[in-house]
């Protein structure tokens, strides 16, 4: 039997689809047992199984050779009412009811196996094909479990006392300072005005100061250092460039991408409104309660106003972005994978827990029991997922996207009405041309018939991506409640065909606390409650979490080194009772990000210098203790951005959608990285990231990623050489220096404040005076070259600069 609603596919593939549970239906009697042994299964082998058949071939996501597989139906949902042949989509086809659904397409059953069939489906459909339940049992003692830090609920503790407090501006250093007391070690001086102002540009806004912005705040600073720092330090929370660098971390732990990954690597064109939000949300300070609430069940929270419901729609794309398995054939394992993921990213970015590890058996070092991890699988698979490709014949589990009540203010496309008259008309006419393949078998060609399919696919999507007036939809990937529920079953090691017990909907046990629902409603996926669950400030772990993240951002390394990691086998916290007062206090200040940042920028452990010290060294090697600010390179955004900025190149707009919105299937060559934008808003395609970002250590975005690698290989030497986009902003820099200063003292003074956000030193100045005579020694050439060997000179002394330690590295 060929692939069951074929033509259907396209426009009702779910991806996530949830099916009706094998459950559900009454064993059947000696009787209808019988009847289905003697009429329907020797109708199914002889008509169905060779593209139906998980042994043979799955066509349309369809197995009929196993009870699951014929009660979960295809990519199209279930294919059988119990009772209601006239319902059930496997006799309409089966009786050339519908020209577009004539299966077996080359020859119909003969009267008797339709009528066979029919007589089965009103008897409820009996399949005695049953597997015999096993109780996989498990051996983890969860309250026991419940006794690990990570697991008991953060208390306030008070600031310990010190030997000497002149060091000490709030509770937080006095908590660093009595483990530094312990060691025997000495905290770092503070670190130098101009130097701290650098550290700080790029900590808040990921951008450096520019020169007239150093001037101002050492004038500042001369009348009053701390009221100088301290208004400085607002004024960048406040900066409309804050979300963008903040929201880039946390786009790191959401796994944010513009494309499938797997082995498949197809383009989500609308990914970029996630990012988005993720900057919106930080620049607003949303409480970061409500962010985790928006991200996993925002389209189930109650709204005042379209545009609250836009937004909440948008945030759901937490859930969609991670990377999917497009050409997987079995629905029902899709449906697996994808919650899966999605369970991996909600523990892994909220929890710091590693929970997806339980998929095949009990977790081997955390208490979450195989039985809790199908419990959250069940909300994951109550749930319908958008992302918006099309299906092909390499995209088996294409979806729709979400519609967005508000539109654009300035539409993404637009076609004529004629051109979408046109389209209207090309897809009645390949409609027309797979009714005629399927009368006339003879004359099919199975290239032609991919052809067609994967044509009719594209314009139908196509089609339905504009309105009436041929105006862009306004659209986005996310996630909604599917129709019904879905009450899991346990796979022993994750195998789809080996089921253990059924469990209810619900959490990991080990984080249960006073507001956890004892049950989910009927009718809920269970999104809503787990939401509430895990921002409740109940939740032993989600503020912890956070401010860890926080504070590794800023100071290079979280308190628990492991920031995803809360469990047995993450790092243990250097300074336990500062996380916990740095928890509680996050949600007494009702989860405001940037208060946490604001009170630990303005600590003396921030604003330390980053001078080496050998005894400290000796005791503290990994500066666990805190006791200077260690040097961090620039990130990879930050490095692009500072090339950018120095040569004034940088076009600090927002754009408006991404690249990736034209793109089908994407390679790295499909997206040019040279536009001026800031590097948050450059394509980011699993498997092709942009070389800028890519050489830089650039997170994984196929996973969630609480902290990134710092590597120094001569991969990243080479690339400042002799990569065309460091020489183009090299030159660049030159032109700038050239028109804006006014004889060479000041160009070389510029160029240092530029790169380094620092004065040059007489030396420096000296030493790049001789490299210039040098250089024009050995130019040598006519009068009429001199102006194009000083924009050489120039740029070749901008481009060292650009490769130099200093200008890659914060102290």
């Amino acid at each position: 039997m060929k692939t069951i609603l074929s033509t259907l596919v396209a426009s009702l593939a779910l991806a996530g689809q949830a099916f009706p549970q094998e459950g559900e239906r009454k064993a059947p009697t000696p009787e209808e047992a019988a009847f289905f042994e003697a009429k329907i299964r020797p109708l199914l082998v002889e008509y169905c199984y060779q593209c139906h058949s998980s042994e043979e071939k799955i066509r349309g996501g369809l197995t009929l050779n196993t009870k699951a597989g014929t009660v979960h139906g295809g990519d199209s949902g279930a294919v059988i009412v119990p009772g209601d042949p006239d319902s059930s989509l496997l006799y309409t086809a089966v009786t050339w009811s519908d020209r577009d659904l004539e299966m077996p397409p080359k020859q119909k059953l003969p009267a008797s196996k339709i009528a066979d069939l029919r007589k089965w489906i009103e008897m409820g459909a009996p399949d005695p094909r049953e597997v015999k339940e096993v109780v996989l049992d498990s051996e983890i003692d969860v309250e026991k479990g419940k006794q690990f830090w990570s697991f008991q609920k953060p208390k306030k503790a008070a600031a310990p006392v010190v030997r000497s407090a002149s060091w000490a501006s709030s509770d937080i250093d006095l908590f660093v300072q009595a483990k530094l007391d312990e060691a025997g070690i000495e905290p770092a001086g503070r670190a130098r005005p101009d130097e701290l102002l650098r550290r700080l540009y790029f900590d808040l806004i990921g951008l450096p100061p520019t020169p007239e912005q150093m001037l101002a705040y050492r004038e500042a600073y001369q009348k009053d250092p701390e009221g100088a720092y301290r208004a400085k330090v607002d004024e960048l929370l406040a900066s409309k460039h804050f979300g963008e660098r903040w929201g880039r971390h946390w786009l790191d732990v959401a796994r944010y991408a513009e494309s499938s990954g797997k082995e498949v690597n197809l383009a989500f064109p609308h990914a970029w409104r996630y990012r988005d939000y993720v900057i919106r949300s930080f620049n607003e300070d949303k409480p970061y309660d409500r962010f985790i609430m928006e991200q996993i069940a925002g389209d189930l929270l109650k709204i005042k106003t379209d545009a609250d419901w836009q937004e909440n729609l948008i945030a759901t794309g937490f859930l969609a972005v991670g990377t999917k398995g497009l050409n997987e054939r079995d629905p029902r394992q899709f449906a697996l994978d994808l919650a899966d993921e999605q369970i991996d990213a909600t523990t892994q970015a909220f929890l710091g827990l590693t929970a997806s590890c339980a998929r095949c058996h009990d977790h081997k070092t955390d208490p979450i029991p195989t039985a809790d991890y199908y419990a959250l699988s069940g909300i994951f698979q109550s749930t319908k997922t958008y992302f918006g490709t099309v299906n092909v014949i390499i995209n088996r589990r294409g979806t729709k996207l979400l519609e967005l009540p508000i539109a654009d203010k300035r539409p993404l496309d637009q076609v004529s009405p004629a051109e979408l008259e046109g389209i209207r008309d090309r897809i009645a006419d390949l409609e027309q041309q797979l009714i005629d393949l399927r009368r006339n078998p003879g004359q099919a060609n199975g290239q032609n018939l991919i052809r067609l399919r994967s044509g009719l696919a594209q314009l139908r999507a196509r089609l339905n991506s504009y309105d009436e007036n041929g105006i862009a939809k306004t659209v986005a990937m996310g996630v909604q409640d599917h129709d019904f529920t879905v009450e899991p079953t346990v796979l022993i090691r994750g195998e789809l065909d080996k089921p253990a017990q059924k469990v209810s909907r619900g959490f990991l046990q080990v984080l249960e606390h006073a507001e956890t629902p004892s049950s989910i409603p009927d009718g809920s996926s269970g999104r809503l409650e787990l939401a509430r669950s895990i921002a409740s400030e109940e939740n032993p772990l989600t503020a912890r979490v956070m401010v860890n993240r926080i504070w590794a951002q800023l100071f290079g390394q979280g308190l628990v080194a492991s920031t995803s990691n809360f469990g047995q086998t993450g790092r243990r916290p250097s300074h336990p009772e500062l996380l916990d007062f740095l928890a509680v206090q996050f949600m007494q200040d009702g989860w405001s990000v940037k208060s946490v940042i604001r009170e630990l920028v303005n600590t003396s452990t921030y604003r330390m210098g980053s001078e080496f010290d050998r005894s400290a060294f000796t005791k503290d090697p990994e500066n666990r203790l805190l006791w200077r600010m260690a040097p961090r390179r620039l990130d990879a955004e930050e490095l692009r951005d500072a090339m950018l900025y120095a040569s004034g190149e940088l076009d600090l707009r927002r754009p408006l959608g991404s690249i990736v919105s034209d793109a089908g299937r994407v390679t790295q060559a499909a997206f040019a990285e040279d536009d001026g934008y800031r590097s948050v808003y450059l394509p980011i395609v699993r498997d092709a990231l942009p070389e800028s970002l890519a050489l830089f250590d650039v997170a994984d975005p196929s996973i969630v990623s609480g902290e990134r690698e710092e590597t120094n290989v001569p991969g990243q030497a080479l690339y400042l050489m002799n990569n065309p986009f460091v020489i183009a902003q090299s030159e660049a820099l030159a032109r700038r220096l050239i028109k804006e200063g006014e004889d060479t003292r000041e160009r070389f003074e510029l160029a240092f404040m530029l790169c380094f956000g620092r004065t040059a030193t007489e030396a420096e100045i000296e030493a790049t005076r001789e490299f210039f005579k040098r250089f024009e020694a050995v130019s040598g050439g006519s009068r009429g070259d001199r102006a194009a060997n000083r924009l050489l000179a120039f740029t070749t002394f901008c481009q060292s600069l650009f490769a130099s330690a200093e200008f890659r590295y914060l102290n």
